[in-house]
């Protein structure tokens, strides 16, 4: 291997170190030092290392989390040591119970030493290491026996491919640590928008969501979905002897494992007590669901001596919290639009409190789970509520007719606009696909502006609602008419803050194909579509005309994409903002092959930006090398070819300047892509 092959072994080392560094601070720590930008640029730039340098791959890389092959089944597992269940306590009565059940067996008066968990509501697996490298991971199954799932358990970002061993202790050559994955809350609601969105039926709770994600056949699908993973236990470990259940997780996390937040230490049943009331009251504020508290005795010596009865120890009991279940009325659905144009149906109840929140208004999904469900304006029908996850109605109460209740009849014309909606074959949802639609315009613009699409800097939610509030805003093709004397009368608009967003406004004429795309908010329509169907019709304009036999052989598209695509530009509304955006000098520039091939006038060159620059984003300069064949890396090495200097640059500067990486400012780059020809 020559210099430049060391320089290059020795940055791919760096980028993994550094990667892993990240991972442990942000998931085992909660504690991040970089930006999630700053972290995504980091994998990117190992991600384009490694593919253009495969024999420097590894199989712990933590770009290895994309999912392999489909696998056509699950093998069985057995397990070393039983994988099992918990006692279940329903009342603190039963968990006063369990305390004094465990100290009559052990024979002691004085108040024992619990450990303290949040009960996650996940799936629970076991991951395997051996040598510190991630190897297998299962299921729990029936206790002895689980499912191998670890091509997709290593697609879960929060699980480390390989152990820490800057901690305190040195990890063993063999561990089983055991843990349960699980789905965030907000991650859980962000998904079900996009699957009702794309018209997929939504899951029912985070639960389910990650059980349904972490088995399926294909990992690839499990790399999409937003898994997490906490530890809170070990299986088998040879040479492993803590005295205690807190030991256990002190080890886990200073071998990189993500251990339960909250968990502690206690003495006696009150303070046990305690804990538990202090969880339940607070479980709404938490970023994840949780159905009760984990107790466990805290010496390993007095668990041993309690042992274990059928499934179940002896020094452990899950106390559960009261379901968050409520019954009411349902009154009537409203229906409503949202950004892409889904028409969802709102159920209008009565009010009822449910988790200490009074709720009257609960999502029924789409007219396929209405069907299903059989549910009827008038019923009494069962609502749930979990964290920050939209109520959503459950089940119909059929005991509870009348026989006065009425059927539920979905619109079929959109219920903002009164254009026609459509439905695809295939697909739950309905949808309206007029950029027009008012109900849809504040969301559109929202994600026209935004920094992926056309990346509008000021152009933020406040201002949009007056923009839009005000009239002056009608369509995203409105915004290039507007003038710095139009938006000076808004709320909270000095002149500077005024002539910096017509400024933003009037460089986001020039954009890629690919930005304007998905800017354009097509269903199902992605960044990555985006480019596919932008490096195939080269031109808006054939896109416009493409047929949909033509657009499902592309690789990555598909008929239900082609299908979405051709029925948006059918749409006359759209067709005639799209023509008015050409008009108002939205200049979409075709994306060269050269960014997909690595040929052109930068093929070779790398850049790393800092700093602020000041004709053009950085994501638009970033656009501009791509096209051109060129890359845009996160770090500076002696292998960067410029660092691109604008205002206020960060500590990236100094770095080229240490290594002697040539440096530009903006106008020198600007210069360089005159002189290389590219616009």
């Amino acid at each position: 291997m020559g210099a430049t092959g060391r320089d290059i072994a020795t940055r791919i080392d760096a980028l993994r170190a550094a990667i892993e560094r990240h991972n442990y601070r942000y998931y085992v720590l909660d504690d991040p030092e970089v930006t999630d930008a700053t972290y995504d640029g980091l994998l990117r730039e190992l991600q384009e290392l490694e593919a253009a340098h495969p024999e420097l791959a590894t199989p712990d890389s933590p770009t290895r989390r994309v999912g392999a092959a489909p696998a056509a089944a699950f093998s069985p597992v057995r397990h070393r040591v039983p994988m099992l269940s918990l006692q279940n306590a329903f009342t603190v009565e039963e968990l006063a119970e369990f305390d004094q059940r465990v100290r009559r067996l052990l024979d002691r008066e004085e108040p024992l030493s619990y450990v303290l968990e949040p009960k996650f509501d996940g799936l629970a697996v076991q991951a395997i290491y051996k040598a510190g490298q991630f190897v297998s991971g299962s299921t729990r199954g029936d206790g002895a026996t689980g499912e191998e799932v670890g091509a997709n358990l290593r697609t879960v970002r929060s699980l480390p491919l390989r152990l820490r061993t800057a901690g305190p202790l040195a990890p063993p050559a063999y561990l089983e640590a055991r843990g349960e994955v699980i789905m965030r809350t907000p991650d859980f609601a962000r998904l079900n928008r996009e699957r009702e969105e794309t018209g997929s039926p939504p899951f029912a709770n985070p639960r389910n969501a990650a059980a349904g994600s972490l088995r399926q056949l294909d990992p690839r699908v499990s790399a999409t979905r937003p898994l997490a993973i906490f530890f809170y236990g070990i299986g088998d470990c040879p040479g492993f002897a803590p005295a205690t259940e807190m030991e256990i997780l002190e080890a886990l996390r200073s071998w990189g494992l993500p251990v339960a937040p909250l968990a502690e230490r206690a003495v006696g049943i009150e303070t046990v007590t305690a804990y538990y009331r202090r969880l339940e009251a607070g479980r709404d504020d938490l970023p994840f669901e949780i159905d009760g508290v984990v107790v466990k005795v805290d010496e390993i010596a007095s668990q041993e001596r309690l042992g274990s009865v059928s499934r179940s120890p002896r020094w452990a009991v899950a106390v559960k919290f009261p379901p968050r279940l409520a019954q009411t009325r349902l009154r009537d659905v409203e229906f409503s639009v949202g950004r892409t144009g889904v028409v969802t149906p709102v159920a209008i109840m009565d009010p009822v409190r449910i988790g200490g929140v009074e709720v009257e208004r609960a999502t029924l999904h789409n007219e396929d789970e209405i069907l299903r469900k059989d549910i009827r304006i008038g019923d009494t029908v069962i609502v749930t509520r979990a964290g920050d996850v939209i109520p959503a109605v459950q089940e119909v109460v059929p005991s509870r007719r009348t026989g006065t209740e009425r059927p539920i009849l979905f619109p079929r014309i959109c219920p903002s606009c009164r254009a026609a909606i459509s439905r695809e074959e295939g697909q739950a949802a309905w949808r309206c696909t007029s950029l027009a639609c008012p109900a849809r315009l504040r969301e559109t613009i929202r994600h026209f502006a935004s920094r992926r699409a056309l990346d509008i800097e000021g152009l933020g939610e406040k201002l949009i609602d007056q923009l839009v509030g005000s009239g002056l805003v009608s369509s995203v093709a409105d915004l290039y008419r507007l003038k710095k004397d139009d938006i000076l009368p808004l709320e909270r608009l000095a002149e500077k803050s005024a002539a910096k967003v017509i400024a933003a406004i009037d460089r986001s004429r020039r954009t890629s194909l690919p930005r304007l795309l998905f800017a354009l908010g097509i269903g199902h329509v992605g960044e990555q579509v985006a480019r596919v169907l932008a490096a195939h019709a080269g031109t808006l304009e054939n896109l416009e005309t493409a047929r949909e036999e033509e657009l499902t052989n592309l690789r990555g598209v598909g008929p239900e994409i082609a299908a979405s695509v051709t029925a948006f530009f059918r749409q006359e509304e759209n067709r005639r903002i799209v023509a008015a955006l050409h008009a108002n000098g939205v200049r979409a520039v075709p994306e060269s092959p050269d960014a997909s091939t690595g040929a052109g006038p930068l093929a070779g060159l790398s850049f790393v930006f800092t700093g602020t620059l000041n004709s053009l984003s950085r994501e638009q300069a970033q656009d501009l090398v791509a096209r051109a064949g060129g890359r845009s890396v996160a770090s500076v090495s002696r292998a960067t070819s410029y660092v691109v200097v604008g205002s206020d640059p960060g500590s990236k500067a100094l770095q080229a300047e240490k290594l002697g990486v040539p440096r530009l400012s903006e106008a020198g780059f600007l210069a360089l892509l005159n002189e290389k020809g590219i616009e």
